[in-house]
């Protein structure tokens, strides 16, 4: 890691530093807490003394929950967009990065040399950071970091390529992706082990792998074709698990998978299309309408593999299912179409209007994304527990019988959870913004 004692703002797209700002301080939120606090005092939040406006918070409260958590198989919330976000982005800032060190005389080879130490060190960082309450190293890799690394050095080849030839990368990739899970049967000895594990060990129905029928089921939860791969791979290296009938990994209890790096390449290498419009000499409203265009034409291929996620209900067809789990070829381009929109209008208010003060917040994060990523994963419960401790003093100070210990620690308060999060994920903040004052920019 390098730190850079200076801020360069000339050239530097703010827009995508507000976008990844905004992407890591929802990450660092884990959710606000929402279905914590919807769990913990069901019925509190709904309570009104009119039956129509205990119905409409009702319905903002699930609203909420669910736009605050991951969907449990198909479709997508705003919590499931966080990570194709944060991947689009990498290729997005790929361009000017590489414009950079090339400006300042950096050789192709040392170039290429750096590409592969960031690989590694992301992958590192990500095996880590997935390692924090085992007792001995967890080889997982499906993490953001792992992901990134795993297929970084692939995006950099691509990297000032003709359009032509990136979409056919993408083309290549997710139309061989989708195959290899069309093509892949689970033997029936496995699937009898899978299943039995599941429903033995884990206690969990038999919905937990019955999401689709027809051509759909090959995309079903631990039953597919990457479920496989990771059965086989992660068992010849060292665990921690205990063994059940000869092997000690058998499923990812979320379901993702070691090889939605592949498709994820496919997310970043849409991102490295949107930067290289962005760092050319198009105008700003030839860049604007291209990149609404293309998250037109994401969401019109994407849909049109699968009717289940159309806004009206229509029994048609699911050719290839938008789960963001394993990182289908369709939700590959659902996710980005949203991240191209999303970026289209970060772009038009902050660089093209120059509506920047709004932005300011997440331009701090956003030049340090790793730093936010790093504390949210490792520190972030030591500050819920510091502010506790202090704020205990403080309370103690003022005299306060139902002071700031109350609202944020007590399960008694209703939103307590709620502002918690927001109180750990400020000083965050903070220390994201000491670091900025200071120029100092924690980089891989």
């Amino acid at each position: 890691m390098n730190t850079s004692n200076s801020l360069r703002t000339e050239g530097r797209l703010l827009s995508l530093d507000a976008f990844r700002g905004l992407v890591m301080l929802l990450m660092a939120s884990s959710g606000f807490a929402i279905g914590k606090t919807i769990a913990n005092h069901p019925g509190a939040l709904t309570r009104s003394d009119t039956n129509q406006a205990a119905t409409a918070s009702q319905q903002m409260w699930e609203t909420l929950q669910y736009q605050f958590s991951h969907v449990a198989w198909t479709g997508c919330s705003l919590w499931d967009l966080i990570q194709p976000s944060f991947m689009f982005m990498v290729g997005v800032s790929l361009p000017f990065s590489f414009a950079r060190r090339q400006g300042l005389g950096q050789s192709a080879p040392l170039r290429m040399l750096h590409v592969i130490w960031r690989s590694l060190v992301l992958i590192a960082l990500g095996v880590f950071l997935g390692s924090q309450s085992a007792t001995g190293t967890q080889f997982n890799f499906v993490n953001v970091l792992t992901q990134i690394g795993l297929g970084y050095t692939f995006l950099y080849v691509l990297v000032n390529r003709h359009f032509v030839l990136q979409l056919l990368a993408v083309a290549a990739i997710l139309g061989g992706y989708w195959t290899f899970f069309y093509r892949y049967e689970i033997s029936a000895s496995e699937r009898q082990s899978v299943t039995t594990y599941i429903e033995e060990e884990k206690g969990l129905p038999a919905d937990e792998w019955q999401q689709f029928d027809g051509i759909a089921a090959h995309w079903n939860k631990h039953l597919n074709a990457a479920a496989h791969v990771d059965r086989d791979v992660l068992n010849r290296l060292p665990r921690t698990e205990p063994k059940w009938n000869g092997k000690q990994f058998w499923i990812n209890s979320g379901g993702y998978q070691t090889l939605n790096f592949i498709p994820s390449l496919a997310t970043m290498i849409f991102g490295l299309m949107a930067g290289q419009l962005l760092y050319s000499e198009r105008t700003a409203k030839q860049k604007l309408s291209r990149l609404m265009l293309g998250g037109l034409l994401c969401f019109a291929v994407s849909m049109g593999l699968d009717t289940s996620i159309w806004p009206i209900h229509y029994e048609g067809w699911s050719l290839s299912p938008i789960v963001k789990r394993i990182w289908s070829p369709g939700w590959a381009l659902f996710s980005t179409g949203w991240t191209l929109w999303i970026l289209a209008a970060f772009y038009a208010v902050i660089d093209v209007w120059r509506w920047k003060f709004w932005a300011a917040p997440f331009i701090v994060v956003g030049m340090n994304s790793i730093a936010m990523y790093v504390m949210a994963q490792t520190i972030k419960p030591w500050i819920g527990r510091m502010l506790k401790t202090h704020l205990a003093t403080l309370d103690q100070l003022c005299g306060w019988s139902q002071g700031c210990v109350y609202h944020l620690f007590s399960p008694e308060y209703l939103y307590a959870d709620i502002l918690k999060n927001v109180a750990t994920v400020f000083v965050m903040f903070l220390v994201c913004l000491w670091l900025y004052s200071r120029r100092i920019f924690i980089r891989i």
